[in-house]
């Protein structure tokens, strides 16, 4: 079976209980072919249904998975959190975990910062976190896209907007 081509990947990390930012995600990308989730998302596991997600230092013990293995189109990812890791900025870490892994693309969180570099082959991302950013930067997710072996990405803004009260998922 032959996968269509470019597929679209929403990535986001560290939303530490916000769930506008999910639905925002949901409806702004409907047509998105995969929504991916590096962890603290500190939400029920119903609040989180259709994105691969994977467990991040502030999430529920044994809530999600530590790491995932993603096959899509030509690629291999390795989707953490990234806590347990690497060491903060030992970014080399993570591409050596990919390469154990058959990986040419890391996904992770964590830090708040985002990050996009190839190191030792591996093409690594870091969306920032969609909740607060600790390099000063605006809350931010990542639009990744395939196109065979083609890897595009576009940082993006998340505005955050108030929570209505009493609002219900």
């Amino acid at each position: 079976m032959r996968m269509k081509n470019p597929i679209q990947l929403i990535l986001l990390s560290d939303n530490h209980g916000n769930r506008d930012c999910l639905e925002y995600i949901r409806t702004t990308y409907p047509e998105a072919d995969y929504y991916i989730h590096c962890g603290d998302a500190e939400l029920p596991d119903y609040l989180l249904e259709g994105f691969a997600i994977v467990q991040g230092n502030n999430d529920s013990y044994n809530q999600f998975p530590s790491r995932r293995i993603l096959s899509i189109g030509e690629h291999r990812i390795y989707v953490c959190h990234g806590h347990r890791d690497m060491f903060f900025g030992h970014f080399d870490m993570l591409a050596d975990k990919a390469k154990s892994n058959e990986c040419d693309v890391c996904f992770f969180g964590h830090t708040h910062i985002p990050f996009d570099q190839k190191i030792d082959g591996v093409r690594i991302l870091n969306p920032g976190s969609i909740w607060m950013n600790r390099d000063g930067s605006k809350p931010s997710y990542m639009v990744v896209t395939f196109n065979h072996k083609e890897i595009l990405v576009e940082r993006m803004i998340y505005e955050k907007k108030p929570l209505e009260k009493n609002k219900r998922l």
